[in-house]
């Protein structure tokens, strides 16, 4: 490479980077540098569940060429800096015009060496003289002892030498070989020799800017561990006269990516399994690079399964087979699988998860109605939050499991066509309900709060998850509720017995007034045929009601006080009164009478009288017993009557 003192475009390369060095350092980072911040920092805002892989697709070109119109923007900018930078040092440094005679490029033999240069023969018993400060002071090197070579005349002369040069012929002839090279479009080799503002100083014979925006398809963030290695590069700018060389690594690149896109789009079809390596990871997906052409996978056909961000998949750099589901020739666009390489677990969801079946589970997600938990990576089913919990208090999922919870659940629909299964949690552990009512079998007296009140009666709470209902028609024996609200208070305490229990629609029916079961003491004591004795309470248009004791009660019908012929005689005296009836034949209210129970209902509190029967039965009791008294033969039934109504 020629000398910094005698190549301008030497110098002036050397006087821009010493002059831009020690601010490089200082300033911020050239928006080369942080051009892929920029480029990459759209395509990470986007939410990952409104973009589709077309519109990802769009968004991202779109994005990809406002970045790289920012980052060209800026890179032009610091090289049209760093060009005008170069171009002030290079006038500095301008080759002044030589005559005609000192253009003149002449073939002359090496003769000698001397300290003061080499000597070489001009001809005609002429010798000229090449300066030694051409060759120690640049890195060409000298030429070999009668070697021919090409010098120019300088028109000056020393100690009867005449000044040629040998480095100015060797720039001419590599100026002449870059320009070839430059209309011939060629690849050359450059040496990195230098870090300035903007990009790089490279060695091809003389040296040259690489602009960082023209290193890579892509901005390169670090330019300064490049120094010392070698590149491949093609000229794009050259202008002799100024000592200007620009080069691209860049358009190497886009020429061989043309030419690889070109033969990729020929040999891609759809359902095609392809390699490829991921270039970059965005929130709705990643785009593969398959060797000419990025295709995006799209965060939805990463995996059957759920994910939370395609990072969690895949990483950069990363090389991995995928499918091609949708290619766009026209568009150049490919939307690439990788679940699809696998079998898709819905297919035969049916066959390994059956109705009623109980599986291990692992929570994935959790929203307020409910959680979602995975059966296997692909299959995941909802856990609606009334299949969550026993208990009827209302409780939000997110207090009874988290994510990352293992539990065990029972299928309860499962649709594989819809790619949908219903799970329960609480189906699978034992019923509580079931459990305690088995604590209180019917006939318990328990105690609880009243938790709720309703028209009909109110839910005493006896345990937490295990109500049970008092209807207004077990409250009293007697009265009758018309209000609840009357009887009972939110809160308060309330004694009662386990009347019925219906496992199936979940239902305990209690009873206040059976607590305290007079009737049941009754019917125990008494069966239907024995004779009572009770008071008159009341007359009713129907018959008259018998008091046996405190809150207990029978009816003797009208049809069971008196014989039907007194009955019949009785109906022409019949006088319809507006008040309360003063007696029912020989009934009346306040006296008490024998009676003999016809029929018992324990279950409605219900007892049937009859006043006649029990009249005739006393009456055939007597003559049995006057029968039995009398030894002669002869005594009849008009002898017991007469001594009867003597009794009397």
């Amino acid at each position: 490479m020629f000398s910094d003192h005698d190549n301008p475009v030497s110098s002036a390369a050397t006087a821009a980077a010493q002059e831009s060095e020690t601010p490089l350092n200082a300033e911020t980072t050239p928006a080369a540098e942080t051009a892929p911040a920029a480029a990459e920092a759209p395509a990470t805002a986007a939410p990952a569940q409104a973009v589709k892989p077309e519109e990802a697709h769009a968004h991202a070109e779109a994005q990809a060429q406002t970045a790289a119109v920012d980052a060209e923007a800026a890179a032009a900018a610091e090289e049209a800096a760093s060009a005008e930078e170069m171009s002030k040092l290079i006038d500095q440094y301008g080759e002044p015009q030589e005559t005609a005679s000192q253009n003149e490029i002449i073939e002359v033999k090496v003769v000698a060496y001397t300290e003061h240069g080499v000597v070489v023969d001009l001809g005609g018993k002429t010798e000229g003289l090449i300066p030694a400060s051409e060759f120690t002071e640049t890195e060409v090197p000298r030429p070999d002892p009668n070697a021919t070579i090409e010098v120019q005349r300088t028109g000056e002369t020393k100690d009867s030498f005449v000044i040629v040069s040998y480095q100015k012929v060797l720039r001419r002839r590599t100026w002449e070989k870059l320009d070839a090279q430059f209309k011939a479009k060629e690849t050359l080799t450059a040496k990195v020799v230098d870090r300035i503002k903007g990009g790089l100083v490279v060695d091809i014979g003389v040296r040259a800017f690489l602009p960082g925006s023209q290193y890579d398809l892509r901005p390169t963030s670090n330019l300064d561990g490049l120094l010392g290695q070698e590149v491949q590069v093609r000229i794009t700018k050259l202008n002799r006269r100024r000592g200007n060389v620009v080069v691209s690594r860049r358009a190497l690149l886009e020429e061989e990516l043309h030419a690889k896109r070109a033969e990729l789009m020929e040999k891609l079809r759809e359902g095609q399994t392809v390699h490829g390596t991921v270039k970059n990871v965005t929130e709705y997906g990643a785009f593969v690079d398959l060797g000419g052409i990025d295709g995006l996978l799209h965060l939805t056909d990463m995996s059957w399964g759920r994910v939370r961000h395609p990072s969690d998949v895949v990483k950069p750099e990363q090389e991995l087979d995928v499918i091609i589901l949708k290619f766009d020739k026209g568009k150049q666009r490919v939307s690439l699988g990788l679940k699809q390489l696998h079998k898709d677990p819905w297919v035969d969801a049916g066959d390994r998860y059956g109705a009623g079946g109980k599986y291990h589970g692992k929570v994935v997600g959790v929203v307020d109605y409910g959680v979602f938990v995975e059966l296997e990576q692909g299959v995941e089913g909802l856990v609606h939050v009334t299949e969550m919990s026993w208990s009827k208090k209302p409780t939000h999922p997110s207090k009874l499991a988290k994510v990352g919870d293992e539990v065990d659940v029972i299928v309860l629909d499962i649709k594989p066509s819809d790619r949908r299964v219903s799970l329960g949690i609480k189906q699978a552990q034992p019923d509580p309900w079931l459990l305690v009512a088995e604590k209180y079998p019917v006939g318990t007296v328990v105690t609880g709060k009243v938790r709720n009140i309703a028209e009909f009666g109110a839910f005493i709470e006896i345990e937490e998850g295990f109500d049970g209902l008092v209807h207004v028609g077990d409250v009293s024996w007697t009265g009758r509720v018309k209000n609840p609200h009357e009887v009972f208070k939110k809160g308060e305490p309330v004694t009662a017995k386990v009347l019925r229990i219906d496992p199936e629609n979940r239902r305990v029916s209690l009873g206040m007034k059976q607590v305290n079961d007079i009737w049941g003491d009754w019917f125990k004591q008494h069966k239907v045929g024995d004779i009572v004795r009770g008071k008159v309470s009341r007359i009713a248009t129907f018959g008259a009601f018998v008091e046996f004791g405190e809150n207990i009660e029978g009816l003797c019908h009208n049809t069971e006080i008196e014989e039907r012929k007194r009955r019949d005689e009785g109906i022409g005296n019949f006088r319809p009164s507006t008040g309360p009836l003063k007696s029912a034949g020989p009934l009346e209210p306040g006296k008490e009478y024998d009676f003999k129970i016809i029929k018992i209902s324990s279950e409605t509190r219900r007892i049937g009288l009859s006043y006649r029967a029990a009249v005739r039965q006393i009456e055939r009791k007597e003559i049995e017993q006057y029968k039995s008294s009398k030894s002669s033969a002869t005594a009849t039934i008009g002898d017991a009557m007469k001594q009867k109504l003597a009794s009397r």
